[in-house]
């Protein structure tokens, strides 16, 4: 039995999934928040890439790679897929748990899928300087490395408590050549309306997004970009799934359950979308989880509604699991996962009953964080840990039950610049964060006045 399973350079995907082209109920449009009338390309054009926004409305099902993108790559695609004999030992389960490990790629964290094509297009456009937001920075060092690459100019606004949390993510950014500053901040009028209302606003990543969209678009030589979200973010994760497919299948497996952890949307897209593919074309058994902190739940304790997908309202109108732009999540150290809304993609599929979702407290995620990195000897970070967490309950699931499940989980990134939440945990100074009815029903039970 092979650890792990390798494909060579030339088995990279060619193409992106689109998975929109395969599901039963279309997401519903995004909104025009000034006239509430669909969204149109045109709308979207001071924002961002001409070409992304095609790849944002397309519903074709497969969206062609460009050569260069493929040939940046390379640099660390295609990653490892690994079997967890460690982890499967320590929980004595029968179930066969395989990992995706995109902690590899150079920023440690599998935003360089989306990031290098953002980038490409934008430079391809004539676009000389982008702006975007950023939470544990995982996203914002992807962008840094990718704009570096094309010569791009980048203003990366980051969560204040992230900023302060995680130096070192901040200097990977820097080191990139991206200017970095702490949100909510004084540079934008989003920034200040905030900080009147809460001069120690910890910040969210909707603020973040308020102030990187209201800079680009004051610059018609900018644009703006999105780490997660957005569909056409979620196309470009799907080489985790479709490299994932081939592996599997090289395992001679086909996963009866696939996690992801789940923030906006972009790495549970990647790793779950080409296998509900088989779900939505063939009628496939197969159970998709999406794995949320308790502490954020949108997927199981927010509404479907049209929202915005910034704090200040500067976004379009989106149709969503949401808490409400208003909600201030609590300071957990899985930074990239502290956001109020899902992806439309990901809403639609939770409606129509295609995905699952489990919360989990933040100290049983470290629990599994610290197991894995004991039994498999990679540290995750703190977001990847919630996947672990819900693949270990699976497991455990599967021993009591005397069943031989086969579990994949995308291991998102690596925490070696985390290591402070882990020092936090080990040291009793972390703790779960309980949110009341009344307290999600505050920013949303806002909803209903918005469209």
């Amino acid at each position: 039995m092979s650890k792990k399973i390798f494909l060579s350079e030339n088995e990279i995907p060619e193409k992106w999934y689109n998975i929109v082209a395969d599901m039963v109920n279309k997401p519903l449009p995004p909104l025009n928040p000034a006239t509430k009338q669909v969204l149109t390309p045109e709308d979207l054009e001071p924002v961002f890439a001409t070409e992304l926004i095609k790849q944002e409305m397309s519903q074709d099902r497969w969206i062609e790679i460009p050569e260069e993108v493929r040939e940046l790559y390379k640099i660390w695609r295609p990653t490892p897929l690994v079997r967890a004999t460690g982890l499967e030992k320590a929980l004595g389960t029968p179930a066969r748990i395989y990992f995706k490990n995109e902690g590899v790629s150079p920023v440690g964290s599998h935003k360089l899928n989306s990031a290098l094509p953002q980038a490409y297009y934008n430079k391809k456009q004539g676009i000389k300087r982008l702006t975007t937001e950023t939470g544990a920075g995982q996203w914002g060092a992807a962008l840094s490395f990718a704009s570096s690459v094309f010569g791009l100019g980048l203003d990366v606004y980051m969560v204040k408590v992230s900023y302060e949390q995680k130096p070192y993510r901040r200097m990977m950014m820097q080191t990139w050549g991206a200017n970095v500053i702490p949100s909510p901040s004084n540079t934008t009028e989003s920034g200040r309306s905030i900080l009147a209302k809460d001069p120690n606003n910890s910040g969210s990543l909707g603020i973040a997004i308020s102030e990187a969209v209201e800079m680009a678009v004051q610059d018609p030589d900018a644009r703006y970009t999105l780490g997660s979200v957005l569909n056409h973010v979620a196309l470009h994760q799907t080489v985790i799934g479709l490299e994932s497919e081939k592996q599997m299948d090289m395992a001679g497996e086909y996963p009866d359950i696939v996690i992801g952890c789940f923030g906006g949307g972009s790495n549970f897209s990647g790793i779950s979308f080409p296998f509900l593919r088989h779900k939505l074309t063939e009628g496939k058994e197969i159970r998709v989880i999406a794995a949320e902190p308790a502490s954020c739940p949108k997927l199981s304790r927010g509404r479907f509604e049209y929202d915005f997908g910034d704090t200040v309202g500067l976004t379009p109108l989106l149709p969503m699991y949401t808490l409400g732009h208003d909600f201030q999540p609590a300071d957990i150290h899985a930074g990239g996962l502290r956001y109020h809304g899902a992806g439309t993609i990901v809403s639609q599929l939770r409606k129509d009953g295609f995905i699952e979702v489990q919360a989990i407290p933040q100290l049983e995620t470290f629990e599994a964080g610290k197991l894995f990195a004991n039994t498999e000897g990679i540290i995750p970070a703190p977001e990847s840990t919630h996947a672990i967490a819900v693949a270990i309950r699976e497991a455990l699931k599967a021993k009591e039950e005397g069943t031989p499940k086969t579990i994949l989980f995308n291991l998102s990134g690596h925490g070696l610049i985390d290591m402070s939440a882990y020092d936090q945990y080990m040291n009793g100074n972390m703790k779960n964060y309980q949110l009341t009815d009344e307290e999600i029903a505050k920013t949303r039970d806002s909803l209903e006045k918005l469209v």
